[in-house]
């Protein structure tokens, strides 16, 4: 599995707490029920995965014993196979695991969503399930279900049009695509809100080094960097569609005097940055699923874009 794999590692985003920085508290909290279905579906969906696996009958006698026999048929692969303790290659091939051939000349596109759903085993889920919750349920809470599902999901199938694009000898599979959408979201909006904040710069560099350290980890072998990086600009182009708020006193406006309301619900540099921002997104959708399905390689239009998903050193080649 590890020479065959790629797994969309989890994101690591100890000691943020977005809502820490907002000044204006009497905007509705919402309960997050969404983004813990999530991890529920995820889960489910790896159990299933695991029981379609059934080890004990199909692996092969060279590679090694099953991994916790006594769980019967959901006993994980040898770990000369997945060190990750989960399925075999072949299975999440077949039950819906990111592959350029198949999505282009056997035209399984839905390949590019049920992906997203799929890990490469326990380890893999237990860390992107782990961020998902600490990132996702805050987000939530302040932007309610429908605005943050949508950046998940979209920003989740950027990702795998990027990975399609540049990685189309391996398979691939993981959440954190869409993971790194919620902390691209995340920068997008407190950069559209940015005069609602008190101790920006705090905020900013807590963010920004939680989101190099993520991207930096992209580049050790048999990680899907490019669908991290797809998903991460997803999901910034979407936080200022989607997660831009009215400007400081527009909600209090109703008790305060006429003189001193504010006329404005949004600032201009916000309607700005909402049209820009569409608009990239549009036409990066559009282009990329068009270089996708004519099946375009992006290596061969950018020759060093490689780097940004495995560098190699003396430890370790990216050969594949």
């Amino acid at each position: 599995m590890a020479s065959k794999d790629l797994e969309r590692g989890g994101t690591n985003n100890r000691g943020l707490n977005n809502s820490s920085f907002y000044v204006e508290k009497s905007e509705y909290q919402w309960t997050s029920w969404l983004i813990p279905m999530f991890v529920v579906a995820n889960i489910a969906v790896f159990i299933v995965v695991m029981f379609v696996n059934n080890c004990p009958k199909n692996h092969s006698a060279f590679g090694g014993e099953c991994v916790a026999k006594f769980l019967g048929r959901l006993s994980f692969q040898p770990l000369k196979e997945n060190p990750l303790f989960g399925p075999s290659s072949s299975t999440l091939q077949k039950l819906g695991a990111l592959q350029w051939d198949k999505v282009v000349h056997q035209k399984e596109g839905w390949r590019l969503v049920t992906c997203m759903w799929l890990h490469a085993g326990v380890i893999h889920l237990f860390a992107n399930m782990l961020s998902l919750v600490f990132i996702g349920i805050r987000l939530e809470q302040q932007f309610g279900f429908v605005k943050v599902g949508m950046v998940y999901l979209l920003s989740g199938f950027g990702g795998s049009i990027l990975s399609a694009l540049f990685i189309q000898q391996n398979i691939s599979v993981g959440a954190s695509g869409a993971l790194f959408g919620l902390l691209g979201a995340m920068l997008s909006e407190l950069i559209t809100n940015w005069t609602l904040y008190a101790n920006k710069a705090a905020a900013l560099f807590t963010l920004v080094i939680i989101i190099a350290i993520n991207l930096a980890l992209g580049i050790l072998p048999h990680v899907d960097n490019f669908a991290h990086i797809g998903g991460f600009l997803t999901g910034f182009f979407l936080g200022f569609i989607l997660l831009v708020r009215p400007q400081f006193g527009w909600l209090e406006r109703r008790h305060l005097p006429a003189e001193a309301r504010t006329k404005s619900k949004y600032k201009a540099y916000q309607f700005i940055l909402w049209v820009v921002a569409l608009t990239l997104l549009v036409l990066g959708f559009v282009v990329g699923l068009i270089m996708l399905f004519r099946g375009e390689n992006g290596n061969k239009h950018c020759s060093w874009c490689h780097y940004l998903s495995c560098v190699p050193t003396s430890k370790w080649k990216c050969d594949n």
